[in-house]
């Protein structure tokens, strides 16, 4: 019996006033430091319409910031080319007409256009991935789990310090971090958000963590905390096969430390 193929979706991340940001940020700041206006499209104007691309570039090469419209397949890919990062909006689009791609084994999951339907708005935290909503809910505690691993810190200072060392310890000789999460972020297509959410994560936690007068120490073991923790929310579906990685995976989590992980959904 045939396997069914599942259909190809196309996404596209825009701004979250639903403008779509230049394919190429390095070109766009030096178009910009001349004093020109880049073209962009809102697409919450055309949801369910076809549009044309305002300025189309070469196909598919182009000296243009924004030269065509840049799909993804792989919607943990998307945040890798949005200038702002985070937040975004997300948009299931169909590339009509010519289509096109830079080659090579490095973009597999991209595809070029000059015009596309705008089949509706989705949601979000699928720019991080399938767990996109797990490591949303957990950037959303951040904040409060850093100002308590702070008081922690604070309370007994003593303690914690070789409990945290211990476990910190742990993460580099096995690179959880660099190796596993980065590893298997890669073979599932969400380097890009993998990368954004250790950025968020690390920038809530340091700001939590600064807040409560907590010493340099302190802040910069709360922000290893936290990358750890986003990245073994978003590959908790990945490194789970055998003990070995699911020690890892619980490393990440934050195996060894008083306070318990947040739940995963």
């Amino acid at each position: 019996m045939a396997r069914s193929t599942r259909p190809v979706v196309h996404y596209i991340a825009t701004r979250p006033d639903g403008t779509v940001p230049p394919t190429d940020e390095y070109l766009a700041r030096y178009h910009r430091a001349q004093g020109e206006t880049i073209s962009t499209v809102d697409l919450a104007e055309y949801v369910g319409q076809v549009v044309d691309h305002p300025t189309p570039g070469e196909k598919w090469y182009t000296d243009s910031p924004f030269g065509y419209f840049h799909m993804y397949t792989r919607p943990g890919e998307i945040l890798e080319r949005i200038e702002e990062g985070w937040p975004v909006r997300l948009w299931i689009v169909e590339p009509l007409g010519e289509t096109g791609n830079w080659g090579g084994d490095f973009h597999p999951f991209w595809l070029m256009s000059h015009q596309i339907r705008v089949v509706q708005e989705t949601e979000a935290w699928r720019a991080f991935g399938h767990r996109g909503a797990q490591v949303l809910a957990t950037l959303a505690q951040l904040p409060d789990l850093a100002r308590q691993w702070a008081d922690e810190w604070a309370t007994d200072p003593e303690g914690t310090r070789p409990i945290y060392k211990a476990w910190e310890k742990r993460v580099n000789h096995t690179r959880a971090l660099t190796s596993w999460a980065f590893c298997r972020a890669q073979y599932s297509r969400r380097e890009a958000g993998l990368q954004a959410a250790e950025q968020l994560a690390d920038d809530a936690a340091a700001q939590a963590a600064t807040i409560t007068g907590a010493d340099s120490e302190t802040v910069a073991a709360i922000r290893l905390r936290a990358r750890c923790l986003v990245a073994g929310q978003l590959l908790h579906d990945r490194i789970r096969n055998g003990d070995y990685e699911k020690s890892i995976r619980a490393l990440l989590l934050g195996a060894g430390l008083d306070t318990p992980a947040p739940a995963l959904a």
